[in-house]
């Protein structure tokens, strides 16, 4: 066990040794790193001794909270039996056998096949290769191209960071690759003008739609899509967003992909964000919640449709992963989903505990500084803003984000900064009297970046 106990020796040593994801490694140290030691429900405890509300789930993974047991010791003792076997040469085990058959159960009709990976970019690069395997197998191999969408998030190897949308991460290592086209984001508040939000997302959908035709739908192969765009700052579309797109998709014979990595398994208060929206995805991104983040696992669920191809005229398919249903990250899954049958989670969600925190959240929208505040089942955001009327952001050197951010971690609650957006996904086990407490740091905290912005005389 590691002896060093002090904040200021620990972070020492993590500036010494560690790299750490998405970050610029010379201001960090220069800050210091907070230091993390514990958690319990969805409460996290730091070096200092400060408990925090742990608004973020982690990194959108914990959704059942932290120290569940039945998950320890469902890990304990498949690790006991049989620690780790591969899946490859005609080799299989129990865990990832019982998982593949508890998702087909859960996932939407279509899906009865399931291909495992450590993650959600190991998932969505499994895609990628799929989809373009599956065309070349029923005699379109030209059908190669890819859209995807302007602030998206699909992970951080390299197909999957060029499917996504950020700029960032675009600048980095010559991405895109080739083959990718990136569409307009349903971001109503930040882009809809003076269009009202249903005209809005038929606009959008009309012009990805509108792309699709310019390039020839014979050329394109599929679309990605989170159901709501996590990562970009919890961009929840229009309610004629995604009618309109997913029937042109499927009048264009366009794959649909709806990456769940964020919206699968409850979080939306639905099993699957595609249920929320009404999609009939042809493939889902499936990680995070599918162990609670308790032990990294990734998933690729098939629909039908494709298996069937697979099965009938292909060969082998020259993938996989080291990990590919890991027996003990199988067995946490299988514990997970125990818990979200036995407990009803997804209704609670859907039913309780959502439509509390969804009132009190809205509610924000309230304050002179917020320009809107928006959440589906436990995911949300509300958008920083200069001036109401006009829809306008603060200078991005203002960095009025990352100074909320702050605030919130200094007041005992975790919020996410993306850009002058502050988003939220907390564990669904919260309780109403921590939603009042998430509520009541979170308006302390805009009430101090207000006046933050006062004395930077940003407003008036």
């Amino acid at each position: 066990m590691n002896t060093v106990r002090t904040t200021a020796a620990l972070r020492a040593l993590d500036a010494a040794h560690h790299l750490h994801p998405f970050t610029n490694a010379r201001e960090l140290n220069a800050q210091g790193v907070r230091i993390i030691e514990s958690a319990r429900g969805v409460y996290l405890t730091d070096s200092d001794g400060q408990k925090i509300l742990d608004g973020m789930s982690g990194l959108w993974c914990s959704t059942l909270g932290y120290g569940r047991r039945e998950i320890l010791d469902a890990v304990t003792k498949q690790m006991e039996v049989l620690p780790f076997y591969n899946t490859f040469f005609k080799t299989s085990h129990p865990p990832v056998i019982q998982l593949s058959k508890r998702l087909a159960e859960v996932t939407p009709s279509q899906f009865n096949h399931f291909m495992f990976t450590g993650s959600g970019s190991e998932s969505n690069d499994t895609i990628f290769r799929l989809v373009r395997y599956y065309w070349d197998l029923v005699g379109q191999p030209d059908k190669t191209v890819f859209i995807s969408r302007h602030n998206s998030y699909h992970g951080s190897t390299v197909a999957a960071a060029s499917l996504g949308g950020l700029s960032a991460m675009h600048k980095q290592g010559g991405l895109p690759i080739p083959g990718i086209v990136h569409a307009p984001q349903p971001a109503w508040w930040a882009e809809g003008g003076d269009m009202s939000p249903d005209s809005f997302g038929l606009h959008v959908a009309r012009q990805t739609l509108d792309m699709i035709d310019e390039i020839g739908a014979d050329k394109v192969a599929a679309m990605f899509a989170e159901p709501i765009q996590g990562a970009g700052g919890v961009i929840i579309p229009p309610a004629t967003y995604w009618p309109e797109l997913s029937k042109g998709l499927k009048e264009r014979d366009i794959l649909l992909i709806s990456d769940e990595v964020i919206c699968g398994f409850g979080r939306t208060g639905h099993w699957f964000g595609c249920e929320l929206m009404n999609t009939q995805p042809d493939f889902m991104t499936l990680a995070k919640g599918i162990t609670s983040g308790y032990i990294p696992l990734g998933a690729v669920a098939v629909s039908d449709r494709i298996a069937s191809a697979l099965l009938a005229h292909g060969d082998e398919f020259a993938h996989g992963f080291t990990y590919s249903g890991h027996p003990a990250a199988c067995a946490a899954a299988l514990a997970t989903l125990d818990i979200m049958q036995s407990e009803d989670v997804v209704r609670r969600v859907h039913d309780d505990i959502g439509p509390y925190l969804q009132e009190k959240w809205r509610s924000l929208a309230e304050h002179p500084m917020i320009g809107e505040a928006t959440m589906e089942g436990l995911i949300g955001s509300f958008q920083f803003c200069a001036d109401k009327q006009a829809r306008t952001t603060f200078p991005a050197s203002a960095n009025i984000g990352l100074a909320a951010r702050d605030f919130s971690f200094d007041n005992g609650l975790v919020m996410r900064a993306v850009g002058d957006r502050m988003v939220i996904a907390p564990p669904f086990v919260l309780s109403r009297g921590e939603v009042d407490e998430l509520i009541s740091k979170a308006s302390q905290t805009i009430d101090q970046t207000y006046q933050h912005a006062r004395k930077l005389g940003l407003i008036a």
